[in-house]
């Protein structure tokens, strides 16, 4: 127990997430977590012109400033002689330390005295780090004492109330003015917890409830560099503490429900998660039933955030760790998904396409069946989305060789909800790349069952033959009701203008066109036309690659709706008395 304790205690967050480099100063040493949302200065440019970044914006929380800031200087700890005397010294560095200095409002006063805190702090931290049997009893509730003065205060009101206005892209994150100390007592705590004469029994005094809520409490600092330390370090106590693991998890899961249902703001969010993914990677089977709350009540309803693109990797992550645990969740976690699918917002559509495809990667060939109907319906939707990078995202489903196992196990059942989408779309669709990527997708479901596949086409074929006689014996009916409302007596009271206008608009609101050459061929596909249809696409968007980008007007689809209602529209000349002008027309 003691050793399986210890082996997580060890656990790194690089081991949980892709490695990045942190682009933010400033990051705890000896560890390499996965990265917050990146911070990348960008300049966009918009109709208006270029959108530029604001400058790095400085904000400072409320310390209690302490009266007495005149430090003196002490001697080195390594230069005492005894072990008494050095323990002696360690606590007057740490009480020294708890002074507090003012770094915002004027940031150039008691220089000499920052100085010399800043001075202990380093000694500290290098002096726990190289010596053994340093850290003795009378040390940790000092220790403990001096980072909950220089920590747990009052931040700031946020900058940005709205979390969804914050893009880390383009905005600059307020950093606290009074990091150069802050890092410093990180660090050592850090240093503390991590040192092999740490011993949890003699901490849990100090280190309790109230220290682990007001430690989380912290991680609505708009400091990324702050963030990033207390993911490390809430980790560490996660690991050492056995007996406060249910508290962290309770008080994050409320974190977790006051950012959904109150407020939908808080910075911290993505690093949570990430301290989460690594606890639910060390989760015992089988799951407990509050670990399945979880997933269903906190997890899943955080991708209704409008911020969710700030932290949407690491909550992907969470919950495929979880569909590694138990395959059994994978019905109910992609059907709350396809309850929370944007409609109208088509870069979170393709976030959710990124995690369904990491889904669909570890699920299970009879969970799969479970959820394919509803889930291939929404494929359709999204191949048949107007932004091609929705549509672009989903054909690439069909690159990816599980899924299209998968599709090959159900090819019967899949077929006939995709076939629709595919054949429309390889004819309507405004983006010639997208009709490179549904005729590869056509060639592979051909290849698959080339007989299922032409009776799936004739199917089609005749359903679209009649709904378009239903269509046309609509539009008789209401040519019968027309010629009987022209029989009223009252019907040639009506003006031609309102005839014109009026009446044609009306018959072409409720009547779609029939006559779109694009809807009309409906002729059956073969491997020969789709294979000369794709390396078409594919030669066209090899020499767009090869010319210079040139700005050109947008090919629009033949409409022939748009065109009838503008041929429809006449001006009215009777009613204006000057003569329209030939050079505004």
């Amino acid at each position: 127990m003691q050793s399986k304790m210890q082996s997580f205690s060890n656990l790194a967050f690089g081991n949980v997430f892709r490695k990045k480099n942190n682009k933010v100063a400033g990051g705890p040493p000896g560890s390499s977590p996965p990265p917050p949302p990146t911070l990348i200065n960008k300049m966009k440019y918009q109709a208006g012109g270029p959108v530029i970044k604001k400058d790095k914006r400085q904000n400072s929380s409320r310390f209690n400033i302490s009266k007495n800031r005149e430090l003196q200087k002490l001697p080195l700890i390594s230069d005492a002689q005894q072990a008494n005397e050095r323990e002696e010294l360690f606590i007057q560095k740490l009480r020294q330390c708890c002074v507090l200095f003012d770094f915002e409002s004027d940031p150039l006063s008691d220089l000499k005295w920052k100085e010399v805190k800043r001075g202990a702090l380093l000694e500290m931290v290098e002096y726990v780090t190289k010596n053994k049997n340093v850290i003795t009893e009378a040390i940790y509730p000092e220790a403990v004492n001096m980072f909950a003065v220089n920590l747990f205060r009052t931040l700031p009101p946020s900058s940005n109330p709205n979390g969804a206005e914050f893009d880390p892209e383009e905005d600059e994150p307020t950093l606290e003015a009074a990091w150069p100390h802050l890092q410093l007592v990180y660090e050592f705590f850090l240093r503390l917890l991590e040192s092999q004469d740490f011993q949890p029994t003699v901490a849990k005094r100090f280190i309790d409830h109230k220290f682990v809520l007001q430690l989380l409490e912290l991680f609505d600092s708009e400091d990324p560099r702050e963030r990033d330390f207390l993911k490390t370090t809430l980790h560490r106590i996660y690991g050492k503490f056995l007996g406060l693991r249910a508290y962290i998890r309770k008080q994050i899961n409320n974190v977790f429900y006051r950012f959904i249902y109150e407020t939908e703001h808080h910075n911290g969010i993505a690093e949570l998660l990430e301290i989460l993914g690594s606890i639910i990677n060390g989760f015992a089977l089988p799951l407990k039933e509050e670990h399945k709350v979880f997933l269903l009540k906190v997890l899943l309803p955080l991708h209704k955030a409008k911020s969710l693109s700030v932290y949407h990797p690491q909550l992907a992550y969470c919950v495929v760790q979880f569909l590694e645990k138990d395959p059994n969740l994978t019905e109910p976690v992609i059907k709350n998904l396809l309850k929370f699918w944007p409609k109208t917002h088509s870069p979170k559509e393709v976030m959710f396409l990124n995690e369904l495809e990491e889904i669909l990667d570890v699920i299970e060939p009879a969970e799969f069946q479970k959820v394919m109907d509803p889930l291939f319906r929404q494929l359709a939707k999204s191949v048949s989305s107007p932004h091609f990078q929705v549509a672009e995202r989903t054909l690439y489903y069909w690159n990816n060789e599980y899924i299209m196992s998968l599709i090959s196990d159900n090819y019967s059942f899949i077929l006939p909800i995709m076939y629709p989408a595919l054949y429309k779309n390889s004819r309507n669709h405004w983006n010639k790349t997208i009709h490179g990527l549904i005729y590869n997708a056509l060639k592979r479901l051909m290849e698959m069952n080339q007989k299922v596949f032409d009776e799936c086409t004739q199917q089609y074929i005749q359903d679209r033959q009649k709904e378009k006689r239903l269509m046309k014996d609509r539009d008789e009916a209401w040519n019968r009701v027309e010629n009987l409302a022209m029989r009223h007596p009252n019907y040639a009271v009506m003006t031609q203008a309102i005839q014109n206008n009026s009446h044609n608009l009306s018959q072409h609101l409720d009547s779609p066109p029939l006559d779109d050459d694009a809807d009309n061929d409906t002729t059956p596909l073969t491997l020969e036309k789709i294979e000369a249809k794709a390396n078409e696409a594919k030669k066209m968007s090899n020499s767009n690659k090869a010319k210079p980008l040139l700005r050109r007007k947008s090919e629009l689809p033949h409409d022939s709706y748009t065109i009838r209602a503008l041929s429809d529209h006449k001006r009215a000349d009777e009613y204006l008395v000057t003569p329209p002008d030939p050079n505004n027309c």
